[in-house]
């Protein structure tokens, strides 16, 4: 019985280390966006697309 209890303590305590890892692997996870594009920008895009064509 005692055998079964420490068992489920053991699983139970992994299980929760495990969690607590990930979730603070995933906080320190950076995230990037792509930098809007600004009018001038634009513009250029505008420009090169038409050049091609």
């Amino acid at each position: 019985m005692w055998m079964y209890i420490t068992a489920a303590i053991v699983i139970a305590a992994i299980v929760l280390a495990l969690s607590l890892f990930t979730i603070s692997k995933g906080y320190e996870y950076e995230h990037t966006i792509d930098p809007p594009l600004d009018e001038q920008n634009n513009s250029k895009t505008r420009e090169t697309k038409e050049e091609k064509k």
